[in-house]
């Protein structure tokens, strides 16, 4: 409708424009129209005078022929007719240099009217050439309106997240505050109880002091009355004895006192650093009361590692895309999660993947596997906001954590096996206490979590977001964090947590040395892409080589100690692999893929 108006619109102003040219170019020509009129006229009439005239002539002459008498009146009509001729001719000539002069202003006026044509043509087209201009201009605005108000709601969209992000750090600031202060109040109580049972201690060590001297002094007093017969040089030789050999021997022939007397003087020290050991905790292997064969002892050196060359077994692992691979702590048993929702157990006899059992529960496909360090239990984490847990005896599921807002896209146990720790698409971490089946902290990263790692004290966190994250657990906070050049999607940890495993959507691997904090090596290589923002790449268990799955099927495989790809694996999976994972034994090395196939790899 809007169009139409449009068009009737500068239909009209054209038509508008036309008459308005045509009254003033009218008004112009109507002078010398009107001239050219009467000179038409006066034409005629000079037309009809000359036939009457020339009709008078004839008259004359046949008068004159007739009637020789009237040449007196003929010669003065004569004399009239050429003084009439004469001014008839001045006016014919006047009236044909009027003619001419009018002739040439219309031919002039033609040419302005044709020029004039020529500028409305050209004005013409240039106003349909704007006319364009304004629709094109017009459909730009509506797009930038339309963009505008996109824009509008993108930018209320992102301050109602800032808002609630300020009142949820409004809402944490002061959940911290009062956790300062409850931490202050209970240091305080702490401290006090510990002056009060340090106290207590001392009092209860000097009065043991008191009774250990009441008992000497007696004990003295009973010696002083049986005295013994001691020689002058006996008694030189046992105190330059005393002076060379230290506290801890005496001689025969010293007087009892003075040993006993060194005795009671080391006894309450001793007790006294046992009991303030006791009270903070603090029992390491040269502690009082630990003996060396109770320490624990450092585990052996890893398994020799076979670099895989031969894909042993391929088979159909689930019903759809396969997301994840694990090996169990005694590469006996593997472990995938695919979107068919599903927990597959496969246990691998003779070099073959043989099925031994599904895990169910979970309402979504599944996105990580990861073993306990026993292998008892096994943890899955979902696509519907949730992680679960299964024990490994009896396939049964023992506890599902909910609490994310989205996609849980990795979740670990930690070393202790007693919590696990998972990242989610809502951009939070969560730390969670299995005795207790709840949440214990939730930290805000600021971004989507693809994948975590961790040793002791630190979770190691990748982002959508590039940059690597290191958590204080018992901080709740930062300690560190590295950007790389792409989308972090997976990282792994060697075999003594010294070195850290990236790889990012640059399509390239890094290795970073967790006690200097920077870049020790960097992998890539021609044809290797990374074919999704959960990509999982794996050390082998001596930490020598690195494995990685490419969007083009192939099996990448880097040597750290060289920092040059060792080989590769290709013409067996159809699609893109998402993971790689390399059992504990160094056997064997299992891929999946974005279709329905595993495969099992090794030198054999």
């Amino acid at each position: 409708m809007a169009e139409r108006l449009a068009d009737c619109g500068w239909k009209r102003h054209i038509s508008d424009q036309l008459k308005l040219r045509d009254r003033v170019q009218r008004q112009t020509f109507e002078e010398i129209v009107q001239q050219y009129n009467r000179l038409l006229e006066k034409s005629d009439l000079q037309a009809v005078l000359t036939e009457r005239y020339q009709t008078d002539k004839y008259d004359v002459q046949r008068g004159h022929e007739a009637s020789s008498l009237d040449s007196s009146r003929s010669d003065s009509l004569h004399q009239e007719m050429s003084q009439m001729r004469i001014r008839h001719q001045e006016e014919l000539t006047e009236l044909h240099k009027k003619r001419g002069e009018l002739a040439q202003t219309v031919i002039e006026l033609n040419n302005q009217i044709q020029q004039k044509d020529r500028e409305i043509q050209s004005n013409e087209a240039r106003m349909l050439e704007y006319q364009q201009q304004i629709a094109s201009l017009e459909g730009d605005c509506r797009d930038l309106r339309s963009s505008l108000q996109e824009l509008e709601m993108a930018n209320q969209t992102l301050k109602d997240e800032y808002d609630a992000l300020q009142i949820t750090f409004s809402a944490l600031e002061e959940k911290l505050r009062k956790t300062s202060e409850d931490n202050q109040e209970l240091v305080s109580r702490w401290m006090a109880e510990k002056a009060l049972e340090a106290n207590r201690l001392n009092a209860e060590n000097e009065k043991d002091t008191r009774r250990r001297q009441a008992k000497l002094q007696k004990d003295l007093a009973e010696a002083a009355k049986e005295p013994l017969p001691i020689e002058q040089d006996d008694d030189i030789e046992v105190l330059a004895e005393d002076g060379g050999k230290g506290a801890g021997e005496t001689s025969p022939n010293r007087p009892i006192g003075r040993t006993l007397s060194r005795k009671t003087s080391q006894q309450p020290q001793a007790g006294l650093l046992d009991s303030i050991s006791n009270i903070f905790g603090r029992r390491s292997a040269n502690s009082f009361g630990t003996s060396p064969e109770t320490a624990e002892t450092p585990s052996g050196g890893c398994a020799e590692v076979r670099v895989p060359t031969t894909a042993l077994h391929v088979f159909e692992a689930h019903d759809g895309e396969v997301n994840t691979v694990r090996f169990s702590p005694s590469s006996r048993l593997l472990a995938t999660g695919g979107m068919d929702r599903r927990v597959k157990l496969w246990e691998v006899v003779s070099g073959r993947c043989e099925a031994k059992g599904a895990l169910t529960g979970s309402n979504a496909g599944i996105t990580s596997i990861d073993f306990d360090s026993s292998g008892s239990y096994l943890l899955g984490a979902s696509n519907d906001f949730a992680s679960r847990i299964w024990t490994m005896d009896d396939y049964r599921l023992r506890h599902t954590l909910t609490g994310h807002s989205g996609k849980v896209l990795s979740a670990r146990f930690l070393l202790d096996n007693a919590r696990i720790v998972s990242g989610s698409y809502d951009r939070t971490l969560k730390l969670w206490d299995l005795r207790s089946k709840v949440c214990m902290k939730t930290v805000f990263a600021g971004s989507s979590c693809n994948d975590i790692v961790c040793t002791e004290q630190c979770v190691m966190s990748g982002h959508f977001d590039k940059k690597v994250r290191f958590w204080d657990i018992r901080a709740e906070s930062i300690v560190q964090e590295m950007e790389l050049q792409g989308r972090v999607t997976s990282l792994d940890l060697n075999h003594d947590r010294s070195e850290l495993l990236t790889c990012s959507r640059d399509d390239v691997l890094k290795i970073i040395d967790l006690r200097s904090n920077a870049v020790r090596q960097t992998f890539s290589a021609q044809g290797f892409k990374c074919g999704a923002d959960w990509t999982r790449v794996t050390f082998s268990p001596d930490g020598n080589f690195v494995a990685g799955g490419s969007a083009d099927g192939a099996l990448y495989i880097w040597n750290v100690l060289t920092g040059k790809l060792d080989r590769t694996l290709d013409r067996n999976h159809s699609s893109a692999i998402n993971c790689v994972s390399w059992s504990p034994s160094g056997t064997f090395v299992a891929s999946v893929e974005k279709g329905s196939r595993a495969i099992l790899w090794s030198d054999m």
